[in-house]
């Protein structure tokens, strides 16, 4: 079974959450399935409510599609599973499970996915792996430090999140940073945090700001298989 990260990152802000089934329990009658969607018409899940089943449903891995935008919750998924990375403009994307277990003992069936639980409980989700150097998550989603490993989660970094820029959240920085400790990155200082590149550590030239060098994210010998050369920018 893989870990669990719960994240106060904006995901279900606005009106109080309407929670009209258990994500966990998939409590709907037969024929539905317990979704999270967004309530008030934003681009935030914010609520759940029970949807129905498609006919010949994707498992997670396949091909999926969306009715209306991502966060509707009307999916051609299966029960315990959603449409994840959606395109906005194709409403096309991949589906994904839903966390097992219930939400105090949150987790996932697959050991290469960490369950992502947002502040309100409306997401509870199993996001897949993905490496930091080679970008590999869909438009509107950045791949960042989830438990011990990394996952593509959504992008919430609007006009701000080049390197240097202040940050809060581990979501608010563009492709290829993260959002660490301000004392990593030179003229942050007085911020909670500021965004960062990630780095090979064996790039002879990383792509740091001036003052910052490439130093190894995981201690040594405490890397995920695959992950051995992620770095992050960091004065030294």
């Amino acid at each position: 079974m893989s870990g669990v990260s719960f994240l106060d990152d904006g995901w279900g802000d606005g009106p109080p959450t309407a929670i009209e089934c258990d994500l966990f329990a998939q409590d709907c009658p037969r024929g539905e399935k317990c979704m999270p969607w967004a309530n008030d018409g934003g681009n935030a899940w914010n609520a759940t409510r029970c949807s129905p089943i498609a006919d010949n449903p994707g498992a997670p891995g396949d091909d999926c599609t969306v009715e209306g935008s991502g966060v509707s919750g009307i999916d051609s998924c299966e029960l315990g599973a959603m449409c994840w990375n959606v395109d906005p403009d194709t409403l096309e994307g991949e589906c994904v499970a839903l966390c097992i277990g219930d939400i105090e003992n949150p987790t996932c069936a697959d050991p290469a996915s960490t369950c992502i639980i947002n502040g309100d409980g409306t997401i509870v989700v199993c996001i897949p792996h993905c490496d930091p150097l080679i970008p590999d998550c869909s438009d509107g989603f950045v791949c960042v430090p989830v438990n011990d490993n990394f996952q593509c989660v959504p992008d919430a970094s609007g006009d701000m999140g080049a390197a240097g820029d202040p940050c809060e959240f581990i979501n608010v920085c563009d492709p290829g940073l993260g959002c660490f400790d301000a004392m990593l990155t030179p003229g942050c200082e007085g911020a909670f945090g500021c965004c960062t590149a990630f780095c090979d550590v064996g790039d002879a030239m990383p792509p740091c700001l001036p003052g910052q060098q490439c130093v190894a994210y995981y201690p040594e010998g405490m890397a995920p298989s695959g992950l051995e050369d992620v770095g992050v920018c960091a004065l030294p």
